[in-house]
């Protein structure tokens, strides 16, 4: 399934967030990240996330689809990480 997530959590958080997103999903601009991952992986990354953020102060949304053809993408400006290039 293709996923991204898009978070706002504490300054204290968000390196410690950024990494761990980082090892599982495509960085693509400032608190975004986006890639196809499969339901166990999901759970884990929510459950790692879980460990990280304080759901009272933190903000994380998931936004799923089957995959990303369902999605259609248009940036406006800079691409800050362009996926489109992978060899």
């Amino acid at each position: 399934m293709y996923i991204l997530i898009v978070y706002d959590v504490g300054e204290k958080r968000v390196q410690k967030v950024l990494k761990f997103i980082r090892k599982h999903l495509i960085w693509i601009q400032n608190s975004v990240f986006e890639g196809n991952v499969t339901k166990a992986e999901l759970l884990k990354i929510k459950n790692g996330l879980k460990e990280i953020v304080d759901q009272k102060e933190d903000s994380i949304i998931f936004f799923t689809a089957r995959n990303e053809r369902w999605i259609k993408k248009e940036i406006m400006g800079r691409e800050k990480n362009a996926t489109d290039n992978f060899i």
